[in-house]
């Protein structure tokens, strides 16, 4: 299996990341929605939608939403919230899915650049743009890594519901890379990498417009401020189908 498909299937990714701000993610959807102005009842497709949190509250607004994630864990856990207007499927971002289907496509909290070999992030973009109908629009939210290569701790150890998770983070020069080693309840011991792509800008508009999409507006953060390329904290990176 890929780093992404054993660690995100893993309980202990939930764990770890228990204290994720909720609150954060549907203030910057409401946020980018009041941005972007869907017409009422839009196709949306949001791809490595995990357990559906960005997906669910699309679909409060009246968007008609599919969410996609390889794991299957995952997906089992966000059909739980299906409705009328909110499906899910286990489905390989890389793939083809619903071509020239949907309004708007979405790819939130750093959900790409997982992969080994360039062509798969190569072969994502095209997906992506497949699934758009000609003048649909995509948004990816990324990392901005030179911000956080400026504040990486290279070392932590944080306790999260009685496991002590030792976190150790390092650049390749081309991926940011974090080892996740710990002990489970049951005496265990455990291993787990992730490993995204330092891409830029300049490279994110490149990818896509060999994919037949358009960079038309990028954004700093979750407010949608103006990017900076040394300060801002993330890319969020509107595109257009050609």
């Amino acid at each position: 299996m890929d780093w992404f498909e054993n660690w995100f299937g893993s309980p202990f990714y939930k764990i770890l990341y228990q204290n994720r701000d909720e609150c954060e993610a549907r203030d910057f959807t409401d946020e980018l929605i009041r941005h972007i102005r869907p017409a009422a009842g839009s196709s949306m497709l949001d791809i490595a939608c995990g357990e559906g949190r960005f997906a669910i509250h699309l679909a409060e607004m009246g968007y008609d939403v599919t969410g996609i994630d390889i794991s299957p864990s995952s997906i089992e856990h966000a059909k739980a919230h299906e409705s009328e207007n909110l499906h899910f499927y286990v489905q390989d971002m890389r793939f083809p899915f619903y071509i020239n289907y949907f309004d708007f496509a979405f790819n939130f909290f750093t959900s790409f650049g997982y992969f080994k070999y360039d062509r798969d992030n190569r072969m994502a973009a095209r997906a992506f743009a497949g699934a758009l109908k000609k003048g649909g629009t995509l948004v990816i939210d990324y990392f901005n890594y030179r911000k956080v290569l400026k504040g990486m701790v290279t070392e932590a150890y944080l306790e999260r519901s009685g496991i002590n998770f030792h976190i150790k983070k390092r650049f390749d020069n081309k991926h940011i890379i974090k080892d996740i080693e710990f002990t489970d309840l049951e005496g265990f011991p455990r291993h787990y990498t992730e490993k995204v792509a330092a891409f830029s800008k300049e490279d994110f508009k490149t990818m896509f417009a060999d994919a037949g999409l358009s960079m038309v507006e990028t954004f700093g953060d979750y407010n949608l401020c103006p990017y900076d390329a040394e300060e801002s904290p993330r890319m969020i990176m509107i595109f257009k189908k050609d």
